[in-house]
C-alpha cells in the first residue's frame, strides 16, 4: 500500500500571450508583484498557430514565458489560475483581454498547465480550475500528448523549456 505524501514543490510558468509590449510589460509587473522574482525570461516566439486570439488582442501575436524563482506546491495551481484570470481581468480594455495567461508548472517528469476548460483529457481542482498533463519528459527531451496544443507541440517551447527544466534542477 502506498503512503500519500505531499509532492515535491515545483516550478511557476506563465505564459503570455500579447500584441503590443505595454500590456505584456504591465503583465510582467503584476505577476512579479504577485509571485516574486524572474529567474528566466524566454525570448518573444511569434504566435500564429491559429486566429482565435486575434478579435480580443490584435495580431500579430507574440508568446513569452515567464519562470519563476519561488517553487509552488503543485496544488497550488488552482489558486493561481484565478489570479492570473483577475489580472486578465485588470488589464483589459471595454471587455477584450489584452493579454491571455497561461499559468503552470514543471517538475522533472512533466509539464503542467491550468486551464477553466473541461476537456476528456484535464483533471477538475476546484473552483472551476482544471488541470492537464500538457508534456512529459521521457528518453531526454519533452514529448506532447494527443491533446496538447499545437504550439506546446513546438520545438521551439521545448527548447524553452528544457533550459527551464534545467534550472529547476539545479535550484531543487
Amino acid at each position: 500500500m502506498g503512503v500519500p505524501a505531499a509532492p515535491p514543490h515545483a516550478l511557476l510558468f506563465t505564459g503570455i500571450l500579447f500584441s503590443k509590449k505595454e500590456f505584456f510589460v504591465s503583465a510582467r509587473d503584476f505577476l512579479k508583484e504577485r509571485f516574486g522574482d524572474i529567474i528566466m525570461e524566454s525570448p518573444i516566439i511569434k504566435w500564429d498557430f491559429s486566429e482565435y486570439y486575434q478579435d480580443e488582442l490584435g495580431k500579430p501575436i507574440y508568446r513569452k514565458f515567464l519562470f519563476f524563482k519561488n517553487l509552488i506546491p503543485q496544488d497550488g495551481i488552482a489558486t493561481i489560475k484565478l489570479v492570473t484570470n483577475e489580472i486578465e481581468k485588470l488589464l483589459s480594455i471595454n471587455g477584450k483581454r489584452m493579454v491571455n495567461l497561461d499559468p503552470g508548472y514543471i517538475t522533472t517528469a512533466k509539464i503542467v498547465l491550468a486551464s477553466t476548460k473541461d476537456y476528456s483529457h484535464r483533471i477538475y481542482l476546484r473552483d472551476g480550475i482544471f488541470a492537464e498533463v500538457t508534456l512529459i519528459y521521457r528518453g531526454g527531451r519533452f514529448v506532447p500528448h494527443i491533446n496538447t496544443y499545437k504550439d506546446f507541440q513546438d520545438e521551439t517551447y521545448h527548447q524553452v523549456f528544457s533550459l527551464a527544466r534545467r534550472l529547476f534542477k539545479f535550484a531543487h
